[in-house]
This record gives structure tokens, sequence and C-alpha cells, in this order.
């Protein structure tokens, strides 16, 4: 038998769609209802729907007063604030293109990606980076007055065309603006069963930054779309306080990484949660210990899921099919998936290859933004699936066992990450010599990305370089001198050789 899943396809959204307006089509029937509560130990700031959409539509028309036109891109630097969601379903609504991005970025890597777009605005919060010579430069103030304004109407039309971008990082090191189309919110449907098992009595608590698709489309807008209640931990909470959270405002879901599921962990032997249904995990492979460790201590299930800013999460198990074990789980109904040899054919199931996403799945992205040829690159040459980079295996009787990256991609908390990139910002600290970025395993369940460097450049002379050219996920942990990088036939760095020229990290010191 084949690796080829096939199922029934999700019915097409209707011929004039808007993002916003379907994540809040129950805003006036559940008006006083809680949409969303920023929670922290000394209480919630509460958001009702009434609230919520009021504030998105009157959003939406201060940015076309401020002289915006649908179309434009609009660049969000913005924090853990209600004003992110605020700010990115009202431009939605009103038809332009938002553009969320990590908080944490540099100025020199937010300019970089401000080039790549070319942003009419940038929506900035307090003591944020941003970009060289910006455009039109809106406040969180600026947000605050525009959410009292009139609502603007839902800027309707065909569910194909562009609504946001996010940037992802892409293998040439550089980072890639990811374009997705309105539908991409109508097939999140396919997941609400397919991997959270979530209705609107739920309430669901995401531990993520909101400029993360995983934050924003399950944190955030999924529940809103079911009608359900979004939790927030404040900006800054403390891991350890989590459970604290999860426990006194009720969240009968929580969604994080697997890495955060380990903080926890450290923390709490055992987990007093009676409304907790189950967790969910994504952005990371989720370590076999891990889940046996939260499973004993909460006494709930978690369940994974594998997705990418090109297409979200599309593989998963959930309450009703969980995962045999080896496996993340299952294609979700509604998806076409395949493991696909190097010339593009399925593979037996149990042989490795592949993951592939059929160009029919609604959730697909429309390209990257000026890089047309790259994003063609990554089909096959029929143009009829989608390569992921992710090698898996399907067994027997359908489900996914993930076997790691067919690249070299690295894994920061959850944030794919280009050992390019960091090797490009790097190479410029005075006496770094040459240098390679690679992820070393620490054990079972947790990783770092370290730094090999040639150069006589001290450890502390590197680590002040990293924190002022790369944001912080990105920035190595660990970093070792070697006298020359190891080199295939090509010239280029052997990346596996280099892991296993390593010193053994046991007791080496991580930077902070």
């Amino acid at each position: 038998m084949l690796s080829i899943h096939r199922s029934a396809p999700l019915a097409p959204p209707p011929a004039a769609f808007n993002m916003a307006a379907h994540v809040l089509a129950r805003a006036d029937e559940l008006a006083d209802r809680s949409a969303l509560q920023i929670v922290g130990p000394s209480g919630a700031e509460r958001w009702s729907y009434g609230r919520l959409a009021a504030a998105v539509r009157g959003t939406g028309t201060g940015l076309l007063h401020a002289g915006l036109v649908p179309g434009d891109r609009v660049l969000l630097r913005l924090g853990n604030t209600p004003e992110f969601p605020v700010a990115f379903l009202g431009a939605i609504a009103a038809g332009l293109i938002p553009v969320p991005t990590s908080a944490q970025l540099t100025a020199e890597e937010i300019t970089k990606m401000a080039a790549q777009i070319a942003p009419a605005a940038v929506i900035a919060g307090e003591g944020i980076s941003l970009p060289d010579m910006p455009p039109m430069i809106l406040s969180e103030a600026d947000l605050r007055r525009f959410e009292t304004l009139p609502p603007c109407d839902y800027a309707m039309g065909s569910a194909d065309r562009l609504a946001y971008i996010v940037f992802t990082s892409g293998t040439s090191g550089s980072a890639r603006a990811v374009c997705h189309a309105h539908r991409a919110i109508w097939a999140r449907r396919m997941m609400l069963d397919g991997w959270y098992g979530l209705s609107g009595s739920d309430r669901l608590l995401h531990a993520g930054a909101f400029n993360w698709t995983y934050t924003l489309g399950t944190g955030l807008m999924d529940p809103w779309t079911v009608g359900g209640t979004a939790l927030i931990p404040a900006p800054g909470t403390d891991p350890a306080l989590l459970p604290l959270l999860l426990r006194r405002f009720d969240a009968t879901i929580f969604a994080a990484v697997p890495g955060v599921y380990r903080q926890i962990l450290k923390h709490h032997a055992q987990l007093d949660l009676p409304r907790l249904r189950h967790g969910l995990t994504a952005g990371e492979a989720l370590p076999a210990l891990t889940r046996q460790h939260w499973t004993k201590a909460s006494g709930t299930p978690l369940f994974e899921a594998l997705g990418m800013s090109e297409c979200s999460t599309f593989i998963s198990s959930c309450p009703a099919n969980p995962a045999p074990e080896g496996t993340m789980g299952w294609p979700q109904p509604g998806r076409q998936i395949a493991v696909l040899s190097p010339e593009g054919l399925p593979v037996p199931r149990g042989e490795a290859g592949d993951l592939s996403v059929h160009r029919s799945d609604p959730g697909l992205f429309l390209g990257y933004w000026g890089a047309e040829e790259e994003a063609r690159a990554k089909f096959t040459a029929d143009g009829e699936w989608f390569r992921t980079g992710d090698i898996v295996r399907m067994t027997d009787a359908g489900a996914i066992a993930y076997q790691g990256r067919g690249d070299d991609m690295m894994n920061a908390g959850g944030f794919r990450v280009s050992p390019l990139e960091v090797e490009a910002a790097m190479v410029t600290c005075p006496e770094a010599g040459e240098v390679a970025a690679i992820e070393l395993r620490l054990s079972e369940e947790t990783s770092l990305i370290a730094l090999a460097h040639t150069g006589p450049a001290t450890t502390e002379a590197l680590v002040a370089h990293a924190g002022a050219h790369l944001a912080r996920y990105k920035q190595p942990r660990i970093y070792q001198h070697f006298s020359t990088l190891p080199r295939n036939r090509n010239g280029k760095i052997d990346r596996k050789a280099l892991r296993q020229l390593w010193p053994p990290l046991a007791d080496r010191p991580l930077t902070k």
C-alpha cells in the first residue's frame, strides 16, 4: 500500500468572504460573553465579544481614516496586549494586509524583513524595535482611540485573495514572507474535531506570543470562531505560575510548545487541574518522556499536531482518535496527504519520505512575497504536492510517525531557525573566524542552538554580539572553538560531522 491519504474535501467557503467577519460571526449573538481574558495571579483584563467586535471594526475605520487603502501591508510591532489581535483582525476587516512579527526581533532583523514587504504603516508598541526609516507609525494609543470609532464595513471578496503575511525562516537563511488567503481561517475548521475537541463552552489557555500563528490561530481565532473564551497569560508570566492560572480561571484546554510543559513539570510533580480536559502541543516534536510525565502529573492527555507556517497544523491526534504509540497522529479529516520519494512519487507505507500536502488544501499558502521561484521550488514537478521538508513515515493504518527534518533547520522553543541566518549574523563578530550553527540535543526532551567558531573571539564577545544582532530565541546557548570546521566533498559545512565532533555537553555552562 502506498503512503497517500485522501478524504472528502472540506466544503468551500462562501463566495463573499472576509476572515475577520468569519471569526466574529457570533459576536452580536454573544455580545456579553467573555471572549478574551489576559490573566495573571492578581486578576484578569476581560473583553466581551461585543467589546472585541466593536474594537476590531473601529480599528478598521481608524486605519482607513489614517490614509491606508485596501491592499496596503501593515507591519505589527506589538507585544502580548489585546491591541495585537485587535489590530490584526481590524486590518483584515478593512481589507488591509497585517504582518505580525515577534517583539523580540532586533532593529537590524526587522529592517531586513520590512524591506521585503514595503509596509505602508507600522503599528508600534512602546519599547519595541522598529525598522530603519519606517513609513507611517501608529502607536498603541492610536489604536485605543480607533477602537471607539464607528464600525467599518467588512471588506468582502474572494476567499482566495491575500489576507495576511507571516514570516518564517527559510533554508536560504533569509526570513520568508508567507502569504495566506482569507480561506486559511476556513481551513482551520478541520482542526476543531481533528485536533482540539473544541466547543463554545471551552476556555482555552495558550502560553505563546500573539505574533505566532500557533497562538493567533489556536489561542484566539479558533475559540472565537466557535464562541469560546481565549485565556492568555499576562506578559512576563513565569511558566511555574501557569498551573495556578489554569486552575484559577477554569481552563478546560491548555495549549503550549513541549518546552513549556517541561518547564511546568520542573516545578510541579503533581498538578491539581480539575477543569482541564486535555492539553495541545505543537511547534516541535513532543518527547515521549514529556508526554508521560505530564499525564502522570496532571491526569490529562496531550494531543500533538504537526504543521508549518505555510499550512498551519494538518497532522494531529485528538480526543476522539488518539495517536498510536510512536506516531504524532493522523491526517485531519478533509486533508490530502502523501509521503513522497525524491522523485515525487508516494513511497510504500512504512518507508520514510517527504511529508507533502496537496495543492488543493484550503489552508495552503499563496506563495512567498517577492520570492515566487522559491515557492514554486517547494512543489513537485507536476505542481500537485507541496513538500514540507519534514521526513515521516506512514504506518499501515495511516498514522504519521515523525523522523526529523530533511534540511538543517533548527528548532528553538517551537520556532524554526535557519543556521544560515544565525551564521550570517555571527560571522560579523570581530575575530569570530568561520562559524557554523547547529542544533544539539541535551537530552531526550531538550535541545539548543550551538555555534562553532574558528577565530580567537571570546565567548563573552560572541554572546554580546548575538544579543545585539539576533532575537533571543535565535541566539546560540553554547559556543565551541574548533581549529577547522568539517566540510563535505562539495566544500559545504558538514553539520552531521560537526555534531559528532562536539565535546560532551555534560557540565558545560550555557549562556543566559
